[in-house]
C-alpha cells in the first residue's frame, strides 16, 4: 500500500466524512452509495455500482440485436460497457 492519500476520524455516532479528494477521485456526491470491505487488515472503500436490465441490455445489445451472442460475447459487452462508464475523463 502507499501513502495515505487522506484521513477522517470517526465521530461518536460512527460517522466518517470524505474528504474532497477521495469523492472526487470516486466520483461521488450526496446520496451516493459505498460499499466497504474488508481484506485481511486492509478496509476497501468503493462506489457502488448501479446498473439497471435496461443500462446492461444497451450496452451489450448496442444495436437492438438480441440474437447470436455466445456467453463469451455477452461477458465481453459486460466488460466492455463497465470500462466505457468507468473511464476517466
Amino acid at each position: 500500500m502507499g501513502m495515505a492519500l487522506a484521513e477522517s476520524k470517526i465521530t461518536a455516532q460512527g460517522q466518517v466524512s470524505i474528504p474532497a479528494e477521495i469523492r472526487k477521485r470516486l466520483g461521488v456526491g450526496p446520496g451516493s452509495t459505498l460499499v466497504w470491505d474488508v481484506d485481511g487488515d486492509h478496509i476497501i472503500v468503493r462506489r457502488a455500482a448501479r446498473y439497471s436490465s435496461l443500462d446492461i441490455h444497451r450496452g451489450l445489445f448496442p444495436n437492438g440485436a438480441l440474437e447470436g451472442r455466445k456467453a463469451v460475447g455477452v461477458k465481453e459487452g459486460i466488460r466492455r460497457y463497465t470500462r466505457s462508464r468507468h473511464a476517466r475523463d
